[in-house]
């Protein structure tokens, strides 16, 4: 660069010397699970099971970590809105690493609660979260039943299907 001026260039340059000098040297990569394909499809096969077997034509969505499907299952004559639905209860409990049923019920007890402005959140009960110990790694997302509750016990047959890899 003839006759510019070359000082900002110099000072970014600086900056990233900078802070790539202050990192400590023993910086570590995060260490954690996370749901694979085989067991978001145990949950969601699972879910969509023991609600069939009810009688109820339902939609299940399973979302990892980052609260993106993993596993989505639109049942045999569910209706059309049971698809997204699902899979926005189980964001939801991913979101907030609770059952999206609290979520409902923070809401109904104070209507202008923040959670229902996130984006996709939706308070509605039949989602639970998916945790290793403390940690949320995922969530089941569970909808078409005649009933939130009943979507939630659904959504838990799966988790308690893959009981003993949530270790």
């Amino acid at each position: 660069m003839t006759g510019g001026n070359m000082k900002p260039i110099y000072l970014a340059t600086g900056a990233v010397l900078a802070l790539a000098l202050a990192a400590p040297a023993s910086a570590q990569l995060l260490n954690h699970k996370d749901l694979s394909l085989v067991t978001a499809l145990t949950i969601a096969t699972t879910a969509m099971e023991t609600c069939k077997g009810q009688g109820y034509r339902v939609s299940v969505s399973v979302v990892g970590r980052n609260g993106d499907p993993i596993v989505q299952l639109l049942g045999d004559e569910a209706s059309p809105h049971t698809f997204e639905f699902s899979r926005r209860k189980a964001y939801t409990a991913r979101t907030f690493r609770n059952s999206s049923g609290e979520i409902a019920a923070r809401f109904k007890q104070d209507p202008s609660y923040f959670a229902v402005h996130v984006p996709n959140v939706v308070p509605s009960q039949g989602a639970l979260p998916i945790k290793i110990g403390e940690e949320t790694i995922g969530a089941v997302g569970v909808s078409g039943a005649p009933g939130g509750e009943k979507d939630e016990a659904c959504a838990k047959s799966g988790i308690d299907k893959v009981a003993d890899q949530l270790k």
